[in-house]
């Protein structure tokens, strides 16, 4: 598949030049790197174990709404790697119920380009209560899939930080394996 607009071209994106395949890993300066990265914020999603039989419909929602994939992970958290990535709940009432839910199956990572990704992906999660999500934002992904505060259906970084935080443990630990 070639290249056929300007959207193609982003950080691990693989291109076709004179039929031989580039993957870009870095911007050529730091204009190219400013331009680029204001119009192509990465933003990190995941599709928790609760939605594992509407990972198709999920990603469709994904595309629909104007983001692009640059990396996909089917993964399973560890009792340790959840306390890892979830870290800033650890010892809050709820966290042990967060964490038997993250380790009960396979959750699928993603991290998403489009332009303003990490308020974009926010909005079309919906609040984290479920029940909030169908009253306040009833077709956003947690409406649709969620069934209560935890078992909520996806997760979005809540800003570029935590983006760079969670797709980091994510996509580049040792401590999630992908999953046969």
């Amino acid at each position: 598949m070639g290249v056929t607009s300007i959207e193609d071209f982003f950080i691990g994106a693989v291109i076709t030049v004179f039929s031989r395949q580039l993957k870009i890993v870095e911007y050529g300066d730091v204009a190219t790197r400013k331009r680029f990265e204001v119009d192509r914020q990465r933003t990190f999603a995941m599709i928790k174990p609760d939605c594992y039989k509407h990972i198709g419909k999920i990603i469709d929602a994904v595309y629909v709404n104007g983001f692009r994939i640059s990396k996909l992970k089917m993964s399973r958290f560890s009792e340790a790697s959840a306390a890892t990535f979830y870290g800033e709940h650890v010892g809050k009432p709820f966290f042990p119920n967060l964490q038997n839910f993250v380790t009960s199956d396979v959750v699928v990572g993603m991290e998403l380009i489009a332009e303003q990704a990490v308020d974009k992906w926010r909005s079309l999660i919906g609040p984290t209560n479920t029940q909030k999500a169908q009253q306040e934002a009833p077709n956003s992904l947690r409406a649709l899939f969620g069934t209560d505060g935890t078992k909520n259906a996806v997760h979005g970084s809540d800003s570029a930080i935590s983006m760079k935080r969670e797709t980091s443990f994510f996509f580049e630990s040792k401590t999630m394996k992908t999953t046969a």
